[in-house]
């Protein structure tokens, strides 16, 4: 009997190796399709690398250089920030309020819970033909309602800050409710015992949120921060079919053109793959960047 037992009792090198076994396929899928991309990326970026050509020229880091002073690059950082200022901000508040009430005693609660998924799970460019004919400079609804308060109409595709406005606009309601379905399963899992204590104590619901909830919720709103920097600062569908031609240039002026609609256009439309190459690492760069003071930041705000 005992002999048995021993026979079928792990031995240390299994318990030591079997772990890696398990996450060995995630990391080598990671590194095939995506630490290896990325890598070759940065390795192109040093070439005067068009498409097709047989024997790019070695440039050092001259795409770089030439990065540092093109206009419509920091146009582009700029038109990205805006939007991204204008969306996650907005978003991640409007989440956890969102997500405050549907975790309040509410009828039909799941309904409620599966309604502010569906922009979520609704076609992208159904949803932003929707928004461009809300947003149209003639006929459009939102300037249906400024000139019905005695405010002009804004020719929102024209302008520059209407713009960023009408795409901000469309990636928040795309992506509230999702927010706000994460902030509430952590909500849900805050003790019960917690807020009864609280309430014993006589703190009101307000003072609970402030006090309670929030601090207890930090490791998610950090998750939820991080996650709306890195697709804030890569946003793509949203302007380039905002754009009545559907090019990239992100309008006449380029005034709602985002970085990776720049890194598009110079890799697809004017073929420089080593200059494209070159905006896809800084643009990583800035996204690592703001990630990591948004997580630092958020740590310290949610106490």
């Amino acid at each position: 009997m005992e002999e048995a037992r021993s026979r079928h009792r792990p031995s240390n090198l299994d318990t030591k190796v079997t772990p890696y076994l398990f996450v060995a396929p995630f990391f080598l899928l990671f590194g095939a399709v995506g630490l290896f991309p990325l890598l070759y990326t940065a390795y192109v970026s040093l070439f005067d690398w068009e498409l097709g050509a047989d024997a790019p020229a070695f440039i050092g880091i001259d795409n770089y250089t030439t990065l540092v002073s093109d206009g419509q690059f920091w146009n582009a950082l700029f038109n990205t920030f805006s939007i991204f200022l204008l969306s996650s901000a907005p978003q991640i508040v409007v989440a956890v309020l969102l997500a405050a009430l549907l975790n309040a005693n509410l009828r039909a609660r799941t309904a409620w819970r599966m309604g502010v998924l569906l922009p979520y799970v609704a076609s992208l460019v159904a949803l932003t033909i929707i928004f461009g004919n809300l947003f149209g400079p003639q006929y459009g609804l939102a300037n249906d309602i400024l000139e019905t308060i005695g405010i002009g109409p804004v020719d929102w595709q024209a302008d520059t800050f209407g713009s960023h406005l009408a795409i901000a606009s469309m990636v928040n309601w795309r992506w509230t409710g999702y927010n706000a379905l994460i902030v509430l399963a952590a909500m849900q899992a805050i003790p019960k015992e917690v807020h009864e204590a609280a309430v014993v104590d006589g703190a009101g619901a307000a003072r609970r949120f402030f006090s309670i909830t929030l601090p207890m919720l930090k490791p998610t709103i950090i998750f939820v921060v991080v996650t709306s920097t890195i697709g804030g600062l890569q946003i793509f569908t949203e302007p380039k079919l905002f754009d009545p031609s559907g090019g990239s240039g992100g309008g006449a002026e380029h005034q709602y053109q985002t970085v990776v609609l720049y890194l598009y256009q110079s890799a697809f439309q004017s073929f420089d793959l080593g200059y494209a190459s070159a905006i896809a690492w800084v643009l990583f760069l800035v996204v690592i960047t703001v990630a990591g003071l948004n997580f630092l930041l958020t740590r310290r705000a949610v106490r």
